[in-house]
């Protein structure tokens, strides 16, 4: 991955549609190499999550593109990539498992990112019901950290204030993380064994989530 992100960081100081089309070959080789990480990440996922068999990796990838019509930032490339592996695909709602590659950092995040209200507050159910399961999980996990960044600054409304895992309530994206080792970048099946064992130590968290989000939706059909 060292060269799509050598590619990503060159784009990051040029990023206009000149500069990319005339180095339009160097990011398809590139963007090859990561379809085939995404692929051979989704099968080896699927041997410990059986709800992503089957995914494609049209899927669980992102396109470059970005879409600035809403924007202010006119820049038309993003300047990372991602693969995001989750039960139906990335815009289905699940939580699932996340690699990000972008030049200033590199990381893993398994869970769930921006869920719709309804997921949350299932979600927040779930903490109040099975939190010691939860914090169990995260605490048997390969070092991951929960995400912290997005959170309330008070209790949501309807929930207990006081509770023992607040901190968890308070949350408004449920998810843990854990920076890549720059070493692995080098070593494409080297990373992919490592992030499968590490994705793998966090399964348990991540199908009580999904337990939860199958909750919500099962209430809005």
């Amino acid at each position: 991955m060292v060269e799509y992100l050598e590619f990503l960081e060159a784009l990051s100081q040029n990023n206009n549609r000149e500069w990319f089309a005339a180095h339009k070959e160097q990011y398809k080789a590139c963007d090859s190499r990561l379809k085939a990480f995404a692929a051979k990440l989704i099968n080896g996922i699927a041997a410990f999550d059986p709800s992503v068999a089957g995914l494609t990796v049209a899927d669980c990838t992102y396109r470059i593109y970005r879409d600035i019509r809403f924007s202010h930032d006119k820049s038309p490339y993003k300047t990372w990539s991602g693969v995001f592996v989750a039960p139906h695909g990335k815009k289905a709602g699940y939580a699932g498992y996340y690699v990000h590659f972008e030049p200033t950092g590199c990381f893993i995040y398994a869970g769930s990112h921006c869920p719709e209200p309804v997921v949350l507050r299932s979600i927040r159910e779930e903490i109040l019901d099975n939190g010691d399961n939860m914090v169990a999980a995260i605490e048997r996990s390969n070092g991951f950290t929960l995400y912290t960044e997005n959170s309330l600054k008070r209790t949501p409304k309807d929930f207990p204030a006081g509770y023992k895992y607040d901190a968890l309530l308070r949350l408004k994206d449920f998810g843990v993380e854990k920076p890549l080792d720059a070493a692995l970048l080098k070593d494409e099946d080297a990373l992919l064994r490592s992030v499968l064992e590490d994705l793998r130590s966090i399964h348990p968290l991540v199908e009580i989530l999904n337990r939860a989000i199958n909750y919500a939706y099962e209430e809005m059909v």
